[in-house]
């Protein structure tokens, strides 16, 4: 695991140079870094070198038809490696669920990444159309959350 201390001073350097993104790799771990439109900047992937193996053969057909399905539909994706929650604390309704209205500020999940919660915006308006996560799943960098039907 990464020392809170470089990390620290990984994010101090972004912010004196005006970096957006900063990505290190070596034989033991990756470390991403983006900063938000609002400057403050996000870890992303502080993961041990993952073995990626490409995906089986027999998902081709399936994967094709899903994307007949999803035709004009915008996704909202993770910007960071953590954990999913569709609201703030458990007693609380989802942010948002299919067929709710939203606009590009609406708050429509956290993403706990190392102990920080982190508010996920929409970026785009219009209306669920799926919700691909469950809560508490982890979720990877990159991953899709949710479908919008733009308006």
């Amino acid at each position: 695991m990464i020392d809170i201390r470089k990390l620290k001073e990984l994010v101090k350097l972004m912010v004196e140079n005006d970096l957006s993104e900063l990505d290190l790799r070596d034989k033991e771990e990756t470390v991403l870094i983006k900063r938000g439109n609002d400057g403050v900047p996000m870890i992303a992937s502080p993961v041990a070198a993952p073995a990626i193996a490409p995906p089986p053969a027999a998902d081709a057909p399936q994967n094709a038809t899903a994307d007949n399905e999803d035709d004009g539909l915008q996704a909202i994706e993770s910007p960071m490696v953590g954990t999913f929650y569709t609201s703030a604390n458990p007693d609380t309704p989802a942010f948002v669920k299919a067929g709710d209205s939203i606009s590009a500020d609406s708050t429509v999940c956290i993403i706990e990444a190392m102990k920080v919660f982190n508010e996920i915006k929409a970026e785009c308006s219009g209306s669920i159309a799926r919700v691909l996560v469950k809560n508490g799943d982890s979720v990877e960098f990159g991953q899709k959350l949710f479908l919008i039907k733009p308006s």
